[in-house]
């Protein structure tokens, strides 16, 4: 976990709110080329700035929209601007807690605004994992966490199998 680049679940800095970017800028770009590497090898299909220690508003994705096409993408200041009614409960990880996963209930559908790294603004439709991830991601740059949407059982259940692993993690260093 020391070596690790991305922020454990227990970190304080994932509970805030991540600042919006203002500026596209080398360092920015910098910044989500570091997110894809951290991203890749983790084997995760998603990460946030914040994650990685950056509270800025921006996610990598990595995911298959419904039709099977890889959504790798950065979005800078991404909002979700409509969810659909119907909802799905999917088993959900997390890179910042490796290796648990809940049943979480997320908006089947979403549309996310956004800009790109080239400055544009676009939107974008997304179901199935895609909208997932970014959900998650969304939460992320909120200061939200996966385990803020699930019951105070199942939140003190990851809880406890985090303090087993950190426990674990510190007898073998």
């Amino acid at each position: 976990m020391p070596d690790d680049p991305i922020l454990a679940i227990d970190d304080p800095r994932l509970k805030q709110t991540s600042e919006r970017v203002e500026r596209i800028d080398d360092g920015l770009r910098a910044l989500g080329g570091e997110m894809f590497s951290v991203m890749d090898m983790a084997n995760g299909a998603g990460l946030s700035a914040i994650q990685i220690g950056a509270p800025l508003r921006v996610v990598v994705t990595d995911t298959p929209d419904r039709n099977g096409a890889r959504r790798r993408m950065a979005l800078l200041n991404p909002e979700i601007v409509e969810v659909s009614a119907q909802t799905r409960i999917e088993e959900e990880g997390c890179l910042s807690m490796p290796g648990y996963g809940l049943p979480v209930e997320r908006a089947a559908r979403v549309r996310v605004r956004f800009m790109d790294m080239d400055g544009d603004r676009r939107e974008i439709e997304a179901d199935g994992v895609f909208s997932v991830c970014l959900q998650h991601e969304i939460d992320h740059l909120n200061g939200r966490l996966f385990t803020d949407r699930v019951s105070k059982l199942r939140r003190d259940r990851a809880a406890a199998y985090f303090a087993k692993v950190r426990r674990r993690h510190a007898l073998a260093s």
